[in-house]
């Protein structure tokens, strides 16, 4: 049990926007504080010259300016200002276009949404519409996050009877990622089959000349709107990549605005910043290296995307080889998660007994949006389970010496949405200058979607040597096709593309 007086003293509090940090459960002596002096300076000046315009994505040479999304005044030129401002006009005014019934799907308003994305394109949408889910939305909403068949299947299955007041967002920074590609291709299918004009019903999400905003201009699709090469995927919510769908939904995007704008304000501050603090307890319970995981169990159901939302954002910003100096490091936190109390009938068991491998982000919301106004037992109310369960499982977890930090959100609305995210956005930036690495550089993304498209073209070989030999996948081997392709070294490659191509014929 922890004392009142460390708690208040390492719980940072800010009462006007209902958010708290309680940082109480991570051993920080003062022998830490001197060690983490200097690096938390270097990493507040760092930020600083991000916000500025300072290149940060050295391999491909670009700006990162997502804070600018909610403050565009920071942008460090007038068109990006500007830019920013006019995009977030032309999302309302479609929206409320789309709304009214001004604009159609031939002459019926729009019912339903689809949105086509992958990684950040789909993560951030995906969690601000589960996350605050509106009482009557103003249109029902899908996702196709991915390259798979049965997926496609699954959801077309559910837009059927519907497909005639579908509008479809396609979101792609390049116009090139095979997955939005593929399933933006289904979907032409699916439209034409059942003859629907595509694009009266579609909207694209892209960067100015890219293939698709090319596509999109070719075919008159029903707007464009801009990725700008400054925004990662990873970073992209607060721009038309979670507004348009947010706000087609019927969120108030404003809000979520508003709330991000704030925080930034706050892990500004060279004193009581609650993000530079996150990023300090990280650096302390997995030693700096990355030796413990992040567990992050949100205690509400709406939260229950924020672990996979994180994992991208934290992942794919600190997993890296090398540090700024070249040095081979590999750094980085694996970060999983579920929600709470599911997590009690989970995995809660190892973490209070299992092995000492982690550290825990509780995630409370203090007040209840739809109380059911009646006990379900013994005179509690399901959410008297919920906050026991909450608080009885970190005080089980600091029994045993396990580490955990506690954030609190007053309640569950796009303005506490929008604090959350920036809260993690900023910390990932602070922790990356603690353990000295680039957050916004990410050459092994590059390195997998290089590597996946060789074998397509391996592929490629083996049916075009069985089409010319005439021959059938029942009458050859692995080892017969990689020795005809001169091909020895893939091998176990190409066992495993016949294994797949006999699979499906």
């Amino acid at each position: 049990m922890g004392s009142l007086a460390n708690f208040l003293s390492r719980c940072m509090r800010f009462d006007a926007i209902g958010f708290s940090l309680d940082s109480s459960k991570i051993p920080m002596t003062e022998d830490v504080w001197r060690k983490l002096s200097g690096p938390t300076a270097a990493a507040l000046e760092a930020l600083e010259r991000l916000e500025g315009g300072a290149i940060a994505n050295a391999t491909e040479g670009r700006q990162v300016g997502h804070y600018w999304l909610r403050a565009p005044k920071l942008a460090p030129d007038k068109a990006i200002e500007d830019a920013i401002g006019s995009t977030l006009k032309r999302i309302m005014s479609f929206a409320e276009d789309v709304h009214t019934g001004k604009i159609t799907a031939g002459g019926k308003k729009f019912t339903h949404l689809l949105c086509i994305g992958i990684g950040g394109s789909a993560l951030g949408p995906q969690l601000v519409a589960d996350a605050l889910m509106p009482e009557n939305p103003s249109l029902e909403i899908l996702f196709l996050d991915n390259t798979d068949p049965d997926g496609f299947a699954r959801c077309f299955k559910s837009l059927e009877p519907h497909l005639e007041t579908t509008l479809v967002i396609v979101t792609s920074k390049s116009g090139s990622t095979p997955e939005p590609n593929n399933a933006l291709a289904a979907t032409v299918g699916f439209f034409v089959k059942r003859k629907i004009s595509f694009p009266s019903h579609a909207v694209a999400i892209t960067c100015d000349g890219s293939k698709l905003h090319q596509r999109a201009q070719d075919e008159n699709w029903l707007a464009i709107f801009p990725m700008w090469d400054w925004v990662g995927g990873r970073t992209s919510v607060t721009s038309a990549v979670g507004l348009l769908p947010a706000a087609l939904y019927g969120i108030d995007v404003g809000s979520f605005l508003r709330g991000a704008a704030e925080m930034d304000k706050l892990t500004r501050a060279r004193e009581n910043n609650p993000a530079m603090r996150l990023a300090q307890c990280w650096y302390v319970a997995a030693n700096g290296k990355g030796t413990k995981d992040m567990v992050i169990i949100p205690y509400r159901d709406g939260l229950g995307l924020l672990a996979k939302y994180l994992q991208q954002l934290i992942m794919e910003s600190l997993g890296k080889r090398l540090d700024r100096k070249g040095n081979v490091v590999h750094q980085g936190l694996t970060v999983y998660g579920n929600k709470g109390s599911t997590d009690q009938h989970a995995y809660v068991q190892q973490l209070r007994d299992g092995m000492d491998n982690f550290f825990v982000t509780f995630i409370e919301v203090l007040r209840n949006q739809s109380a059911t106004g009646q006990n379900v037992v013994n005179a509690a109310e399901a959410a008297d389970y919920l906050e026991g369960f909450l608080l009885g499982t970190r005080e089980a977890l600091s029994e045993c010496g396990r580490m955990s930090i506690t954030i609190t959100l007053r309640e569950l609305t796009p303005f506490s949405l929008g604090m959350l995210i920036a809260l993690y956005e900023r910390a990932v930036g602070f922790y990356a200058e603690l353990i000295d690495v680039n957050a916004y550089d990410q050459p092994g993304v590059e390195a997998g979607k290089k590597a996946a498209a060789e074998i397509l073209l391996l592929k490629k070989e083996i049916c075009d040597y069985l089409s010319q030999n005439s021959l059938s996948l029942e009458n050859v081997d692995a080892a017969t096709i990689a020795k005809a392709l001169h091909r020895e070294e893939r091998g176990e490659l190409i066992f495993k593309l016949l294994e797949f191509l006999r699979a499906n014929s």
